[in-house]
């Protein structure tokens, strides 16, 4: 089986302001970098279908989802909240994320593809049961992932996120239910600040300090993650896939450089085969220095397909 990529035009035309970093010119960055690399020979691109509706209460608040439906304005803006705008094209943008995320479940779970990359925006980290913020509306890991659980009885579900912000949002929906293991790295102190550093299950946070370099951030992954993740034996596993721990990127301070997001897929990859049969969902989240992102993303889909 071969690794999917799934995407969808419309994702370009979310744009909240010429000076955002989360900016449509992201999405344009990693597919220039996959036909540089000759991998869209070798993946299957996907076209993405907008998530129903109904399937976004699987992670969010009814009363917030009625809100963002509300306030899509046709034109205009609408801020949920300073840095993230919707505009008359956000709602069908992001409706097309979640369903990327959701349809990623769907074709890896079938065995029509071993592993999936979803190239979308809007991202989703932030976004927590009742709330937008961080330039994200939906919480597209969240909502895949509870998604798997109830449509496929899954019973062990990780979600793991190396963007260097926190995932705040996907924390905030899976800490107090059941079947979930959650691991992030981030920088710390840094948004969304409130986060605390845990080493118990479900919830693994791992903070990093501003001048950490590839050791320590492949060390963090040794002395947490992997124990964490080896003792749950997920059945699948769901990567909140941000680039933004760049040392190109200027939104942070931590210094990756492309190997180490090859070196990080390489380690999920391992443990996906031994216990979940290969299946990996990932989803794209930070990343905004456009030609580290579209290399990382290239090195992270080498690391999905095991070249």
């Amino acid at each position: 089986m071969t690794v999917g990529v799934i995407s969808h035009h419309h994702c370009l035309t979310h744009d909240m302001g010429e000076h955002h970093p989360e900016a449509p010119e992201r999405m344009a960055a990693i597919q220039d970098q996959l036909i540089r690399s000759g991998l869209d020979y070798v993946i299957r691109q996907f076209n993405a279908k907008p998530i129903d509706k109904e399937l976004l209460y699987l992670a969010h608040d009814k009363n917030y989802i009625e809100s963002i439906f509300a306030n899509a304005p046709s034109e205009g803006t609408y801020n949920v909240d300073d840095d993230t705008i919707m505009t008359p094209d956000t709602l069908s943008a992001a409706l097309l994320s979640a369903g990327a995320a959701k349809d990623a479940v769907d074709l890896v779970m079938s065995k029509e593809i071993s592993s999936a990359f979803c190239a979308t925006r809007p991202p989703g980290h932030h976004a927590e049961y009742n709330k937008g913020m961080g330039f994200c509306f939906f919480n597209n890991v969240a909502i895949a992932a509870a998604y798997a659980k109830e449509q496929y009885k899954l019973k062990r579900v990780a979600i793991v996120d190396f963007d260097v912000h926190h995932g705040n949002g996907t924390e905030n929906i899976i800490k107090n239910k059941k079947g979930y293991l959650f691991c992030s790295t981030y920088q710390y102190p840094f948004y969304p600040f409130e986060i605390k550093e845990s080493t118990t299950p479900p919830i693994i946070n791992t903070p990093l300090a501003a001048t950490a370099k590839s050791a320590d951030f492949r060390q963090a992954i040794l002395d947490t993650w992997l124990p964490a993740l080896n003792k749950f034996k997920p059945e699948i596993i769901f990567i909140s896939a941000g680039f933004d721990a760049h040392i190109e990127d200027d939104m942070s301070q931590v210094s990756l450089v492309d190997e180490d997001y090859r070196w990080v897929t390489d380690q999920l990859k391992t443990l996906a085969d031994k216990y979940a049969q290969g299946r990996i969902v990932s989803v794209l989240e930070g990343g905004y220095a456009l030609n580290a992102l579209g290399r990382s993303a290239v090195a992270h889909i080498n690391g999905l397909i095991g070249y």
